[in-house]
């Protein structure tokens, strides 16, 4: 099997597994990420509004807004890198590509810490994602200019021991679920 059809299966899997969690959470889902994120306070850095069954970061993101720059991903386009725009638990939202809300008007910035999204993930970092590459192009342009933490946020159900990762597929330096924080190496 060819690695698009291995990441295709992948992901076929790990959406199903994810969905249980998601009907299983709770409000307290963000509290470690809340804790993580009050270790940087006033850093720029960008959260994910959720779609379908992703955790909801939310919360953790309204209490770092309190403190400095909190932006979401907006999709430029096919392969391109993704850009963060301000937001805030007040911020007017629209419908954006892939049922993904964004904010109405644009307020672009480059964070130095990114929450990723994802569908399934390793102890040592890797991370499945949707198959558009638009976090390991973004990751990879961000961490070009600086330092920039990524940091996965999941359910700690979509723990997996293998994942087929490429070259291209940009690490997560650590990994927030509901139950704790996975540091990386």
């Amino acid at each position: 099997m060819d690695m698009a059809a291995t990441k295709a299966a992948a992901r076929k899997a790990a959406f199903a597994s994810r969905k249980p969690l998601f009907d299983a959470a709770n409000a307290a889902q963000a509290g470690y990420l809340s804790e993580v994120l009050a270790g940087y306070r006033g850093v720029p850095l960008s959260g994910f509004l959720p779609i379908r069954t992703e955790i909801d970061p939310r919360p953790a993101m309204a209490e770092a807004a309190a403190h400095g720059p909190v932006g979401v991903p907006v999709i430029m386009g096919p392969a391109q890198p993704l850009r963060f725009s301000r937001w805030t638990s007040e911020t007017a939202l629209v419908d954006g590509a892939f049922g993904a809300q964004i904010p109405a008007l644009d307020d672009f910035f480059d964070p130095e810490i990114v929450i990723v999204p994802l569908l399934a993930f390793n102890r040592s970092g890797g991370r499945l994602g949707y198959g558009g590459g638009f976090y390991d192009r973004t990751l990879e342009q961000l961490r070009a200019r600086r330092a920039t933490l990524a940091i996965g946020f999941a359910f700690a159900g979509q723990e997996v021991d293998d994942l087929p990762l490429e070259p291209t597929d940009q690490p997560l330096d650590l990994i927030v679920t509901e139950t704790g924080v996975i540091e990386i190496g």
